[in-house]
Formats: C-alpha cells, structure tokens, sequence
C-alpha cells in the first residue's frame, strides 16, 4: 500500500530556509510523478514543483522559480524541498503527492493536483516577517 509522510516542516523568519522531505513506501518513486503543493488558510491548494525522479527536469510554480528546488534520492525512495529566501507568503500546510494512475514519462506538471492521487498528511510551514 501507497504511504507518504512528510517531515521538516517548522517555524522561521523572512529570509530564511527550510527543507522538507517526504519518504514514500509501497511503491518506487522512480517510477512516477511526484510533486510538492501548498494549501494556505483560505486558499485552494496549488502545486509548488514536480519531477520524475527517474529522469526528468523539474517544474516549479512561478511564485517560487529561484527559491525552491525540489531533488530527490531514489535509493532512500524520498523526495526532498528545499526552500530558501522564504516569504511570508509561503505560508501554507504543504503536501507531498504522487501520481500512481500512470507509470511517468518525464514530465511532471503540478498546474493541476487531479493528478495526483496519493497524497501525506501535511507538514506546516509558517513564516513570519
């Protein structure tokens, strides 16, 4: 069975880093669509970056294009976010997602969450200025 945990989520200021991870089990990263969204208070949920982790280029949303990379370790079957220069913006619950409808072929889009039908339980990042 398909399980995410998400961990590294925490409290920091303007200006600071985080880096998130997200260990996947019953299944190989490697071989799927992965990606990173956010959920702020009263905000729909949005995709943050995606990947193939078997080889393929990333994608970020625009809002965090230079801030945020997204990488991965296939033999630790964990997928990572690291965030820098965090605004208070940034401020979301955020979730690890695979897309296990389908086996990838390197692009990995995250316009769209209907995708993605494995997901964590949330990890909270909160930045204050």
């Amino acid at each position: 069975q398909a399980h995410l945990v998400e961990s590294g989520g925490g409290s920091v200021q303007a200006g600071g880093s985080l880096r998130l991870s997200c260990a996947a089990s019953g299944f190989k990263i490697s071989l799927y669509c992965m990606g990173w969204f956010r959920q702020a208070p009263g905000k729909q949920r949005e995709g943050v970056a995606g990947i193939f982790p078997g080889g393929g280029s990333p994608v970020y949303a625009d809002s965090v294009k230079g801030r945020f990379t997204i990488s991965h370790d296939n033999a630790k079957n964990t997928l990572y976010l690291e965030m820098s220069s965090l605004q208070v913006d940034d401020t979301a619950i955020y979730y690890c997602a695979a897309d296990l409808g389908a086996l990838a072929t390197g692009f990995c889009p995250v316009s769209t969450d209907a995708d993605y039908n494995d997901w964590g339980p949330g990890t909270q990042v909160t930045v204050s200025s």
